[in-house]
């Protein structure tokens, strides 16, 4: 690490052996007790009665301090540092029953170790370099994945995919300062930073690899977390019965009279592998009363918060159709009533029939390309990720910004520093003791 004090205190947790069950809780057929960390050796000899030869499974007998059988399962010994936790690990593999595992559990307690706490396992291979802080959230993302789509991107993060993405933009701003800083340190030197078309394409050629990370960590986080589509329009457009169709259930309340929907009704749904997140919201028109009023409120503040809007309007009631927006897309509902063809038009809208089915399909498939489209080559973010990426590129488009306005070489170094700073929050080459603590408590124990 570039500097270790911020890990100080981490440090002081990864003293002393560690255990816990590292699979889910409950019973099942097999159950994986995991130990790391100084005096595991000696904690495998006193149990096993001997340490088993590393990468090798043992057939072995678990007994309690009097000798009493605990269990028989196989060994596994793990020398460090070419662990998962760079230390020294074993694990024991045995029956899938939770009160054998606690009575396991306290008899390697009885030996000198003590119960991890969430995402320990993990923070020890962040802290021993055996990850850096992407890789062991993308540990996380995995076991987490909803589906086929996020699970991919996220082994791809662990494979370290994601890292290589910022590590690549920080040889390049490395290179940018360098080049910026030689002016400062060779005052003497005739070197015109403000005049050098060399520095001037690094700048341009690092703006472009900015916003392809950005798109991708973007796509990632919404492989993640899914994408977040809000259905706005007026009253009777065919709000809550477009959610239901997309839903394939009757999850909103569908209602001749206006008005019907008054508070936020969410619906998780898949598309095409990637989770989204369907919010009826209240008809926008001047509200009768103080219940409807806050609807409309909440109605329109969940469309400024949410990754994609679908304006519903009522093809069949005629009149000016409401402009999509950047954020937004045209959905004309009712079709089947005006005879007009569903799926995607030319401008860009769709039209739909909530009510028989018709362009349901096309508005998934329109769904799964502001998703991502394919998610090939995609690697897991988070929202703590794609934060610090957009800090990053506004601290180089500021240095951007003051290199064409000729302004001081100094202040144009410092916000260079400032953006690869943010990108070291990512990896954890720069990170505090409240980050690590944030970030490893959301793992499950054992991990």
């Amino acid at each position: 690490m570039a500097d270790q004090s911020p890990h100080r205190k981490g440090a002081e947790r990864a003293s002393g052996a560690i255990v816990a069950t590292a699979t889910p809780p409950g019973r099942g057929g097999v159950a994986v007790v995991r130990v790391s960390g100084e005096g595991v050796r000696r904690i495998a000899q006193e149990l096993l009665g001997a340490l088993p030869p590393p990468r090798r499974a043992r057939l072995v007998s678990l007994t309690e301090s009097s000798g009493a059988l605990l269990d028989r399962g196989l060994a596994l010994f793990f020398p460090g540092p070419a662990s998962f936790t760079g230390e020294d690990v074993l694990e024991l593999q045995v029956h899938g029953s939770p009160v054998a595992c606690d009575l396991l559990i306290a008899r390697i307690c009885e030996l000198g170790a003590r119960p991890a706490g969430p995402g320990e396992f993990s923070l020890r291979a962040f802290l021993n370099d055996r990850m850096d802080l992407s890789q062991a959230e993308a540990v996380a993302d995995l076991i987490d994945a909803a589906g086929a789509s996020a699970a991919r991107a996220a082994a791809r993060s662990m494979q370290g995919a994601f890292s290589e993405a910022v590590e690549a933009l920080v040889v390049r701003l490395t290179r940018l300062r360098a080049h910026l800083e030689a002016t400062m340190d060779f005052p003497d030197e005739e070197l015109d930073p403000l005049e050098d078309r060399a520095l001037a394409r690094g700048f341009d050629e690092l703006g472009k690899a900015f916003a392809a990370i950005a798109e991708a960590a973007e796509r990632g986080r919404i492989l993640r977390d899914g994408l977040n589509v809000a259905l706005s329009g007026e009253p009777n457009a065919g709000k809550s019965s477009l959610l239901n169709a997309l839903a394939g259930e009757p999850a909103a309340i569908v209602a001749d009279e206006p008005g019907t929907t008054r508070d936020l009704v969410r619906v998780q749904v898949s598309v095409k592998g990637v989770p989204v997140e369907l919010i009826d919201t209240a008809g926008l028109r001047p509200a009768a009363d103080g219940a409807e009023r806050e609807g409309v409120r909440r109605a329109r503040a969940a469309g400024e918060t949410a990754d994609l809007v679908l304006r519903v309007w009522d093809a069949a009631a005629g009149g000016a159709e409401p402009a999509a927006g950047e954020r937004a897309v045209l959905v004309r509902n009712k079709v089947d009533l005006t005879g007009e063809a569903p799926g995607r038009s030319a401008s860009g809208a769709v039209n739909v029939s909530a009510k028989t089915g018709a362009g349901l399909d096309a508005l998934r498939e329109l769904l799964a390309e502001k998703a991502g489209g394919s998610p090939d080559g995609a690697f897991s973010a988070r929202a703590r990720h794609t934060g610090r990426l957009k800090a990053a590129r506004r601290k180089h488009q500021e240095a951007a910004s003051l290199f064409h306005r000729r302004q001081p070489v100094e202040l144009i170094a410092e916000e260079l520093r400032l953006a690869q700073e943010c990108l070291g929050e990512i990896t954890g080459a720069v990170s505090s003791d409240d980050l690590l603590g944030e970030i490893f408590s959301q793992f499950c124990i054992g991990k």
